[in-house]
């Protein structure tokens, strides 16, 4: 899968959810809930700060435990018209990423990791396994995607 552009998205993700009053943390529980991602504080906040920096957003207040509440300024309103179908695009494939997490997708991330680590340790015949394996698993992938899917059931 297609590595995203991952703070590309993340602004626009952000400034989309900015329409409301939201702080960091509401932030990132939010694109948890949404898209699967898990952000860190250590990046939320400097894509906010960005965003601040750009007058796209602005400091709506500060709540409860002096957290600070954002919200999209004029211009973050005009950013996100100007740009609707970039946001729309960002989000159909933010939803396919979260999909492709729900469906195993981190396990497979962990384990091409694992073989990346040792692919130069391989054997001749582990080589070939994995060949066969990689191939067969992307044509049953087409498979299934065509609509004729022939993975063995569960």
């Amino acid at each position: 899968m297609e590595r995203p552009n991952f703070r590309g998205y993340m602004k626009i993700l952000v400034l989309d959810l900015l329409r409301e009053p939201m702080h960091g943390y509401g932030i990132m529980s939010e694109l948890e809930n949404l898209y699967g991602i898990k952000l860190s504080a250590g990046t939320v906040y400097p894509i906010l700060s960005s965003l601040r920096r750009s007058g796209l957003i602005e400091v709506a207040g500060t709540g409860a435990r002096d957290r600070k509440t954002y919200i999209l300024t004029e211009k973050g309103r005009r950013y996100l018209e100007e740009h609707a179908e970039e946001l729309d695009e960002v989000k159909r494939r933010m939803r396919a990423y979260r999909a492709f997490l729900e469906l195993g997708g981190d396990e497979l991330r962990a384990a091409f990791r694992e073989f990346f680590e040792s692919a130069d340790k391989l054997t001749d015949e582990q080589r070939e396994m994995i060949r066969r394996l990689f191939t067969g698993c992307a044509r049953e992938l087409r498979l299934i995607l065509l609509g004729g899917g022939s993975y063995e059931s569960d």
